[in-house]
């Protein structure tokens, strides 16, 4: 099949395709709905590593402002595509939450043996970059890549992060690791639990309503809103942000660069799984955007796609910024809008590197109180699982596969609820694999090589006695 005959042709409402160059004030519109979309995508990651290891508040703000200056140099990036580098495409780059789980781990493992904000951040900043060519190497290996990592694989190990992203939410819905470290008679008090609960309910009435631009602005607002109650309370210290310089400068590895090396390989492994999302992501993209979903023009892009979030994760690592990827959300803007153009790109590219340049924007988000992250980070984090349920329900179920699904699961969840059973090992190797996600997923990639695949398909009995083990995967 020609890639003429196999572009997204059923996408009918399309007013702006990929090359059209829409006049500048529709272009700043469109870019600002995208905007509206993706930020608090961006900047809560940082947010929530900043609380969750106790980063003081201008280490809070600085790191917002790169997440934003780096999200908009990776974008124009992505879009533009320098040689091979880059899909093309109207995708946008944000800060990846997959790694958020890890990365709060390294956070802990330097602070326990008495290391600075700056030398936790050195270690995530040079693990992070270290292994980014992950990302970059397999980008030349789409079709291998896509047969070892199935999607019963890539979902299992979603399901695992967002599982484990749970537990950061609850923690910060309590009032935050700090504060149950140092007053855990503090923790989960009645003020901190409601005020979680009123960000909870807010974003549930607006992603429920008619109002499309508030569903997809539903967490945002829930936010908002917990922010603006936090603030009549009292509890939202804006004397910080008076403190701050007009501009941010962006300077290259400003808290140094080590390595914690028992992180490299659940780092690696995560850099392989987000090359499966991203290949995910792009396909949608471009089928969307009314562009060939096959053949060579499709190959290229999505290779040029996934090399470029693994250069443009080296980057945010150069920049003191945490791993970028292709962010899904601006897919829907895209068939709300009927705007492809990637020409729209280069005003989202601009907006992000402004708001990072000016700290203002980093300093407002930094002083967001724990409870209302941890009211919007339980449902993100349960929004991570969820994907993670959908993306296994691709494959139809046999034995096989329940088995890997299960084993996987099992031997995840179990390093989180008893990492005790880790003790008899060296602290490299305890270190390594107390994360679910190395655990759970080098389990589901073995499995999935090793166990043999059952060559006969049988049709699904509809004998009630016949079990989900007797279905067949897909």
């Amino acid at each position: 099949m020609s890639d003429e005959q196999s572009t997204g042709s059923g996408i009918v409402d399309l007013i702006y395709r990929l090359e059209d160059r829409p006049q500048a004030g529709k272009a700043v519109v469109a870019a600002l709905q995208h905007l509206a979309a993706i930020f608090i995508g961006i900047v809560t990651p940082a947010i929530v590593i900043s609380g969750a290891l106790g980063f003081d508040p201008s280490m809070r703000a600085y790191l917002v402002s790169m997440s934003l200056l780096v999200s908009g140099v990776a974008t124009y990036i992505q879009i533009r595509k320098f040689g091979p580098v880059g899909s093309g495409l109207l995708s946008i780059q944000g800060t990846s939450f997959t790694f958020l789980a890890t990365i709060i781990a390294i956070g802990f493992y330097i602070k326990n043996q008495g290391g600075s904000q700056e030398q936790i951040m050195a270690a995530i900043i040079g693990t992070c970059l270290i292994t980014a060519p992950v990302e970059m190497i397999f980008s030349r290996f789409i079709p291998f890549l896509r047969r070892i990592i199935t999607p019963l694989i890539s979902g299992t190990v979603v399901l695992l992060i967002g599982i484990n992203l749970i537990t950061v939410g609850i923690r910060d819905a309590g009032g935050g690791a700090w504060l149950l470290a140092n007053r855990p008679e503090a923790f989960a008090s009645a003020q901190n639990l409601i005020l979680a609960g009123i960000v909870l309910a807010g974003i549930v009435v607006f992603s429920r309503s008619r109002n499309i631009w508030l569903r997809m602005g539903s967490i945002f607002l829930g936010m908002m809103l917990g922010y603006v109650v936090a603030m009549f309370l009292g509890i939202v210290d804006i004397t910080a942000i008076g403190q701050m310089s007009v501009v941010t400068p962006p300077i290259p590895f400003r808290y140094g660069i080590s390595i914690a090396w028992p992180y490299v390989l659940p780092m690696a492994l995560l850099y392989l799984i987000t090359t499966v999302e991203s290949i995910g992501d792009l396909t949608a993209t471009s089928m969307i955007s009314g562009e060939p979903v096959e053949g060579k023009t499709y190959i290229d892009r999505i290779a040029g796609g996934i090399l470029g979030d693994g250069v443009n994760s080296a980057i945010a690592a150069v920049f003191n910024s945490f791993p970028n990827t292709t962010f899904s959300q601006n897919n829907g803007v895209i068939q709300m809008t009927g705007v492809a153009s990637r020409y729209v790109g280069y005003f989202i590219a601009l907006f992000l590197a402004l708001f990072g340049i000016f700290p203002i924007v980093g300093g407002v988000f930094s002083i967001i109180p724990p409870p209302v992250i941890g009211g919007a980070m339980l449902v993100m984090a349960g929004t991570i699982a969820a994907s993670g349920i959908r993306i296994i329900s691709t494959s139809t179920f046999n034995r096989r596969g329940v088995l890997i699904i299960a084993i996987s699961l099992g031997l995840g969840l179990g390093v989180v609820f008893t990492p005790e059973i880790l003790n008899p090992f060296s602290d490299f190797f305890r270190s390594m694999f107390a994360s679910p996600i190395t655990t759970g997923g080098l389990t589901a990639i073995l499995l999935n090589i090793v166990l043999p695949r059952e060559i006969s398909r049988q049709k699904i009995s509809p004998d009630p006695s016949q079990d989900v083990m007797g279905l067949q995967e897909g």
